[in-house]
């Protein structure tokens, strides 16, 4: 997994994360939405669950990417 991330550059991972927090782009975006449903204790369906998660994971990839070096040694 550490290979993994050391292989993704920052300005791509951050373009990427950017992107996928922000689409669609019109109505408004899914995380968002899902985070509004996710407040309101909407968020039942799974398909809404797994977007939610999915538009999320680039954000956790780049907080993993730019925390982890920082704990090894």
């Amino acid at each position: 997994m550490l290979n993994f991330l050391d292989q993704l550059p920052f300005p791509v991972l951050i373009v990427f994360t950017i992107f996928m927090l922000l689409a669609p782009f019109h109505p408004m975006p899914h995380v968002v939405e899902k985070i509004l449903m996710l407040k309101n204790g909407q968020l039942h369906r799974p398909i809404d669950i797994f977007d939610l998660v999915f538009h999320l994971t680039p954000l956790l990839l780049l907080v993993l990417k730019w925390w982890l070096p920082h704990g090894r040694p």
